[in-house]
């Protein structure tokens, strides 16, 4: 096992149990306890995580991993969180897609849209993803508006006032939101308060605000609150959300999509 694969499932059981020892990361991994330590050296190094007595845990409320530490997380159920969203958005549309995997995959379901292959333009995607910029730029039937501001390592996501300044000279048809978290009381919300007032405010800036989030992050909160249940008008999730709380949802006024 190479040392970013075995990071990646490091940081991935980090995330899920909260804790681990390094005799039992070595033992699920597969690799000597002195491997182990010096993983989690370096990765503590690099604030991933904090070192303890003969393990590591997880920063808490804040932590955040990086994004390309999170990709293959529930990743077929974003896939088709993905695809459902995309349909959502109509040719000639100005979309709104802010950072994080599940709206990367966004990025890409609109971008192998049979209907989307032409146009003057096809779509117009405002966006302070780098990522995601990256990829569609390419499409030359698409108009990409990307935001000023400083880059986030972590998200790829550009923050600060140059990119309130663009947001605020412009109006989109949709905002598609990445989220750490979603609930019926406290809202939608992300790890960084820089991200989440950029969210904030591309939604106030659209006609329409999708919540893209597969079912783990429903019913969590998190630091920085981006908007209320009110202002979204579409949760596109997994079919692993229960009943129970889509009807929370759609009480508060959200359409429920389950994919």
């Amino acid at each position: 096992m190479s040392r970013d694969a075995r990071w990646k499932a490091l940081l991935d059981l980090l995330v899920e149990r909260g804790r681990l020892d390094v005799e039992e990361a070595a033992a699920d991994l597969a690799v000597s306890a002195a491997t182990i330590r010096r993983d989690f050296d370096q990765l503590a190094e690099q604030q991933m995580l904090v070192r303890t007595r003969g393990g590591a845990v997880v920063h808490g409320v804040s932590y955040e991993l990086p994004l390309r530490y999170k990709t293959a997380r529930h990743a077929s159920e974003k896939q088709r969180i993905a695809a459902a969203v995309a349909e959502l958005v109509a040719p000639g549309e100005a979309v709104g897609l802010t950072g994080g995997t599940t709206t990367t995959e966004v990025a890409r379901a609109l971008a192998v849209r049979g209907d989307l292959t032409s146009g003057t333009p096809a779509l117009t995607i405002v966006t302070n993803a780098l990522n995601i910029a990256n990829e569609l730029v390419v499409r030359p039937q698409f108009k990409i508006m990307l935001t000023g501001g400083v880059a986030r390592p972590q998200s790829y996501e550009l923050v600060g006032p140059l990119a309130d300044g663009v947001l605020s000279q412009i109006t989109v048809d949709v905002a598609v939101l990445g989220v750490v978290a979603f609930d019926v009381t406290h809202g939608a919300a992300a790890h960084d308060e820089a991200e989440a007032a950029i969210n904030r405010l591309l939604c106030e800036r659209a006609e329409r605000v999708v919540v893209a989030a597969d079912s783990s992050k429903l019913g969590q909160r998190a630091f920085a609150r981006i908007c209320s249940a009110q202002a979204v008008n579409t949760l596109v999730t997994d079919a692993g959300v229960g009943a129970d709380m889509v009807r929370r949802f759609e009480e508060a006024g959200v359409r429920v999509v389950a994919v």
